[in-house]
This record gives structure tokens, sequence and C-alpha cells, in this order.
């Protein structure tokens, strides 16, 4: 270990965060290798260590001969501190070297508000921020995941995106960048020729030209440069599971096994932006996935597994797979959590698989209060399903439930608002009527956050509700929940206004984000870092509208931002769901008859198996 980081590690919250050494981490003869590969999370450990995809683009970069991938966490603020006091730059946890060092340097962009984590890393590791101001081939600055749907708030200071899910993609992009490598070509001509590869976007390659009211007027392609960039999607049944992985050496957020049941949604929710830029629906097979889960469980030891996917319980072979993972994992006292379970389809059955071993509390997302408002974001789901579905839980022991909602959405009155208070009065009748036992009291816990319009969502076009009057419906719902029972809270609107500029935002509002981490900024996605203040002043410093981007409603045929890539969901589809919003029309799920969102066109054959 480096004497200076020895040294400041007596000094910090934490220390395992920092020195890597975990059962099951991969460690390679620096005479084999070629490449190296930085896989940088731009969170904390304990949050990065519970994401499946960093796991699983981990893996495949090493199965490649002659590569070596590592992974990168973004310090807690006294480590940072401790590390520029000593300068020591930011190193790879395996080898513990610098990132500087790596050839590539791979972010995953999850969450808008992790973006000031981003730049901070590479100034923590010596990189210069801009794709422009590094010349060279080396280090290649790469990003992906959900937030590349937008990469323009990211594109000046990334040499290349990749668009959609990146097991294929990734790979092809490390061998294209080897070969670059091996035959001494510089960035720019390696940069024309990634950009060939399906679902890579170079921002270098297109030209962004502005209106005088700001609105952009066309974003043009050169050299060659597709428009739009189309995503990649996996062989989801083929593709690489990490059975054996990284066992921790410190308690995670999500210490457990994590088995994808498929990828996509049915559901066609109108706000969620997951459920339209991860289609079309892919599952796995039930027999795969219960050898997945057994293998990892053996591999890791963990005592609880996690079924997940964006609506577990619509998994066709969901009772099957419980039973085969239930008669492995019932005599060894494993066990096995279902979250984000719709309230339509929950059972008796079900719960009693979920509690066989250890009960744990459910969680549920109505998202809107009143039968209106449900049917305009296309939630599919009554109040007749939750009261149904809480009677079942109660009646089955269970005295602690969550529920989720939005404010904002659009088309919300106060009407709708009073309504969600209403129908958790519901519940918790539903409870003094059904529960086996009243003694322990009930714990009806709701929160609401902010409606943040996001790109590729039939939503795409919509306004955000300013913070005063985001907190304005928080104060009037607070007033109608009377029961002690109920616990309500409601996420902050000042982060939600933020993230809304950055989930919508174009390449200029790069020049506040950087001014941001110039002046401080990281950690964003932490009350304890998060400034409102400083980002208000950066806007003003750059002369950034925040209300331009976050509080407009957009009409139909603006360029949009993110206009240069596509999820393969035609923009036609979009709007016309967007329409069926205002007139509170359902569309119905994916198994009832292909809705013709255009997505399926990315599969073999053109259907989807949802």
């Amino acid at each position: 270990m480096d004497k200076k980081l020895e040294r400041i590690l007596r000094g910090v919250q934490k220390p395992s965060r920092y020195t890597g050494g975990e059962y099951g981490q991969i460690i390679k003869s620096m005479a084999d290798v070629d490449t190296r590969v930085a896989l940088c999370f731009p969170d904390t450990y304990e949050i990065g260590m519970s994401n499946l995809g960093i796991r699983i683009l981990y893996g495949l970069a090493n199965r490649l001969d002659g590569v070596w991938c590592e992974r990168v966490f973004a310090p807690w603020g006294d480590m940072e501190t401790a590390m520029r006091e000593v300068q020591l730059p930011l190193y790879g946890l395996e080898s513990g070297d610098a990132v500087s060092s790596f050839d590539i340097v791979a972010f995953s962009l999850g969450y808008e508000m992790a973006y000031t984590n981003v730049l901070n890393m590479l100034d923590l590791a010596g990189i210069p921020l801009r794709s422009s101001e590094r010349k060279g081939l080396t280090p290649l600055v790469i990003a992906g995941g959900v937030c590349a749907y937008n990469p323009e708030p990211m594109a000046d200071f990334m040499d290349l995106f990749i668009i959609g899910e990146g097991e294929e993609v990734n790979t092809e992009v490390i061998e294209a960048y080897r070969k670059a490598k091996k035959r001494g070509i510089g960035k720019d001509a390696f940069l024309r020729e990634a950009a060939q590869i399906k679902g890579v976007y170079v921002p270098g390659l297109y030209k962004i030209d502005y209106h005088p009211d700001s609105k952009i007027a066309a974003i043009t392609p050169r050299d060659g440069a597709p428009m739009p960039v189309m995503k990649r999607i996996a062989d989801f049944e083929k593709s690489y599971y990490p059975a054996e992985t990284i066992v921790p050496s410190t308690e995670i957020v999500h210490d457990r096994v994590v088995l994808e049941l498929f990828r996509g949604c049915m559901r066609a929710c109108r706000f969620c932006q997951a459920g339209y830029t991860y289609r079309p629906v892919r599952a796995r097979s039930k027999d795969k996935l219960a050898e997945y889960g057994m293998k990892a469980l053996e591999n890791t030891g963990y005592e609880e597994i996690t079924l997940s996917s964006l609506s577990t319980s619509d998994y066709r072979e969901l009772f099957g797979l419980c039973d085969s993972l239930l008669d492995w994992c019932e005599p060894r006292n494993i066990s096995l959590s279902l979250p984000s379970l719709r309230a339509d389809n929950f059972s008796m059955e079900l719960m009693h698989k979920v509690q066989k071993v250890r009960k744990t509390g459910l969680t549920f997302a109505p998202e809107a209060g009143s039968q209106r408002l449900r049917d305009a974001i296309n939630k599919n789901v009554t109040q007749e399903d939750l009261l149904e579905t809480c009677r079942v839980a109660f009646e089955g022991g269970w005295n602690s439930i969550k529920l989720y909602f939005m404010l904002g959405l659009p088309t919300e009155t106060d009407e709708d608002v009073l309504a969600i208070a209403s129908l958790t009065e519901s519940v918790l009748y539903t409870w003094k009527q059904y529960a086996k036992n009243k003694a322990r009291g009930v714990r009806i816990t709701v929160s609401t956050s902010c409606f943040i319009p996001k790109p590729l969502t039939p939503f795409q076009w919509a306004a955000q509700i300013s913070p005063e009057e985001y907190q304005r419906r928080v104060t009037l719902l607070r007033g109608a929940m009377r029961s002690k029972s109920i616990t309500y809270n409601w996420h902050s609107p000042e982060t939600s206004l933020i993230e809304a500029v950055l989930a919508r935002g174009d390449r200029r509002v790069g020049l506040a984000l950087e001014e941001v981490v110039r002046n401080g900024g990281r950690l964003d996605a932490w009350d304890e870092y998060f400034s409102y203040d400083r980002w208000l002043k950066a806007f003003g410093a750059c002369g950034i509208d925040a209300a331009f981007y976050a509080h407009r409603e957009r009409p139909y045929g603006e360029v949009l931002p993110w206009s240069v890539v596509s999820a393969g969901v035609s923009e036609a589809y979009l709007w016309k769901e967007r329409n069926a919003a205002y007139t509170n029309e359902i569309t119905p799920d994916c198994r009832t008859g292909c809705t013709g969102c255009g997505a399926s066109e990315l599969l073999t054959g053109g259907k989807c198996n949802a």
C-alpha cells in the first residue's frame, strides 16, 4: 500500500472503502496486459458496489485477454481533502495506480446529480476536464448509463458516449481502442472510426446551432457520424451474469445477490424514463435465473437474494422461480426479497413466498392519489387494486407499508393532491378492518417527490412545476395527513430543479456544471454536500436560465438536445402517448398486444417477449 494512503486512512471514515483487497477482485500481471480500463462510478463505494451494472461490466472487461479493468469510486469529503493535502491522485482499487496512467477512463452515469462527481474525479486524477484539452489518444474518457440518453450537458467532457446496454458495445470500443493504439493513430482518427460502432456517440462530430431565443436550431453530424445514434441492446438470455463476483469488505447499500429477471417494461407509465429506454422487453428463462442465483449465493456467502426488474411481479415464471430458489434457500436460511411489486398483481401466494424465511416491509408506488391522474400517467392501478393488496398484506401479518407518489405530474390539480391523503386514510382503514394483530400498530409511510420530465418519455415536452409550487402542494398534502400512524416525507424541490436542468439541458449547461465544481461542488446527491445557492450562482455566472430548461413546456417539433440519440421508440409514438395523457386515456400493456412503439424492431424477428 502507498505510504501516503496508509497514513491518511487512519483519519477518515470507513477506510475499507479505499483499500481494495476484497474476496473476488481480479488481479492481473502487468506483463500480460496491454490495455487498462478504469471503471469509474461517480458516487461512494457503498453505492457503486451495489450496482449490478458495474459488476457486469467489470467481469466482462476482465474476461478479455490483455485487458485489466479496475474499479474507481468517488471518495467521501474527508478522504478527498486528505488526498489533496498529501497530493495523492485518484487511483484504481485493485492496483493502487493513478487513474491518469490508465488507457480508458469509463464513467457510469446513472443519476444526474452525480455529474459533479465525474468532473471532480477527473480533477482528482489530474486529467483535464474537457475533451478538447486532452490531445492524445490516452487517456480516452468515455461514459454510458441511463443518463447518456441526454448526453449533452456532459458532451464537452467526454470523448465518446455509449448509448444503451454495454455488454457488447463496451467490448467493441475497448477492442477498437487497442487496435488504434497498436496502429499509432491519433485521437481524432480513432473517434471518427469509433463513431461507426453502433451505439457510440462522439460529441465532437456534431455541430449545434442555436436560434436567437436559445432554442436549438439544428444538430448537424459530420465525417459520416450517424444521426440519430441508435442504442444498443444485448441478447439478455445469453448475456453475462456475474455469478462469481466481488464480496465487499464493508457493508454496502444492497448487501445481497441481485438477480435481474428481465429488461424493459410492458407497462408504459408515461413519466418513466427506464420504462421507455430499456425497451423492448426481454426476459431470462426461469431455469437459467435459478442456476445463476444459486451459484451467486454459493460463491459469495450472502444471506439474501433480491429478484429485480422494473416490475418484478410481471415476470411470467415468477412463482416457479421463487419455488426453485426457495427449495435451495430455505434450508440455508437465505431470504428472498421482491422489490418493484405492483399493487394489481400481488397475491396471498406471492406474499407467503416472500415471507417464508424473513419478513420485510412492503413498498408500492401508486404515483398519484386519484384514479383520473393515475389514468393520465398510464399507471394502470386502481384504488381497489391497492386496497386489496393491503388487505392481503395485513391479513398476512404485515404492519408496515410504504407508498410513493409524485407531485407536479402533468394535469395535476389540488384535488389530485388531496386524493393522496384520502387514499392513505383508506389504507389505514383497511388495516383497522383486516389486521390480525392490532397490538403492534401500523406504520404507513407516504413519500412524495417532485415530477421531473425526462428525455425520451411522453412527458419529455412537459414543464416541471417551480420549487415554490411544489412546496405549496406539500403543505396542502401535509395538512390533510391527520393520523399519527401516517408518516409523510417529501423530497427536496431544489434538488429536483437542478436534476431537471441537467436531465433536459444542452451543451451550454456544461459551463455551469464546470463552474459548480470549480467552486467546490461534489457529492451533490447527498444532502450534506448539496448547495442550491452554489448552483444558482453558477447559473447566473454562466448566463444559464434554469427555468428555460426545467419549467418551459416544449412544442412538438422543437429540436430537443437529446434528439441526437434514439432508444428505438419513435417520437410520433411518444407524442401520441403525451396527448393520451391529457385526455386520461389508458394504453394497455404490451402483453395485450403490441402498441407499435417501434422498439421491437431492435430485435431479430421484430418481436419482444413481454
